[in-house]
């Protein structure tokens, strides 16, 4: 059983806190603004991120601060995790919430930090930190290309 990687042969919440950890791949994604339409609920990506989220590497410049810092800041889970239908399909999170194998591209799986952005899936160098624009042309940000 050791040769089997922790991610498939442990529920979400049998896994250590180092292991959950692991588990985010750096897209970023889960960092970027999202609008909500009040009529339908509908959730819309912006290229927007939190003004914590490097842009670059897709990484919290103060992870351990992060929610006294950003109070809306979402804390992931095991036990919460599967109430966030807003996580992109392409999350690990989601992916192993919903029974889903980890990608080729996620960095557990390819050893390199680097394979989530070179697949195209991560928000690196596509963000602006919401700080930046004017909360009434966030809709102008709304974006199509997170999976």
């Amino acid at each position: 059983m050791a040769d089997i990687p922790f991610w498939q042969r442990k529920r979400l919440e049998e896994m250590s806190a180092a292991e959950w950890e692991s588990l985010c791949d750096g897209c970023g994604l889960c960092c970027l603004t999202k609008l909500q339409d009040s009529d339908t609920g509908e959730v819309f990506y912006t290229d927007l991120s939190c003004p914590l989220m490097d842009t670059e590497t897709c990484r919290c410049r103060n992870y351990e601060q992060r929610q006294e810092l950003v109070p809306d800041c979402t804390r992931l889970t095991p036990e919460n995790v599967r109430e966030f239908d807003w996580l992109p399909t392409t999350c690990a999170y989601r992916t192993l919430a919903e029974g889903r194998p980890l990608p080729d591209w996620h960095p557990l799986r390819s050893g390199s930090p680097d394979t989530v952005h070179e697949a195209g899936i991560s928000a690196a160098h596509r963000a602006t930190p919401s700080n930046q624009v004017a909360v009434e042309v966030w809709q102008e940000h709304i974006i199509h290309w997170v999976l």
